[in-house]
C-alpha cells in the first residue's frame, strides 16, 4: 500500500502516514527497525506492508519508495 508521511519524530522513529485512501495510521519504531529507514520527513511517499483490518488495521513495515 502506498502511503505518505504525515508526522514524524526522529528521536524516537515513530510518527504516522496517511494512506491514499485517506486514513491516518501510526507507526512505531518497529516498522523500520528492519528497513534501511533511517530519517523521513513529512511528505515523503513511502510503501507500508499492514496487518489487520478497521480498527485493528496496524503498519508492519514501512519502505521507501512508491509502489509494492
Amino acid at each position: 500500500m502506498q502511503a505518505t508521511v504525515s508526522r514524524y519524530d526522529g528521536e524516537t522513529f515513530s510518527g504516522a502516514v496517511l494512506t491514499d485512501t485517506g486514513i491516518e495510521l501510526p507507526f512505531t519504531v518497529h516498522a523500520v527497525s528492519d528497513t534501511p529507514v533511517r530519517h523521513l520527513r513529512v511528505g515523503q511517499r513511502v510503501r507500508i506492508e499492514t496487518t489487520g483490518s478497521g480498527a485493528g488495521l496496524a503498519i508492519t513495515k514501512l519502505e521507501f519508495g512508491t509502489t509494492l
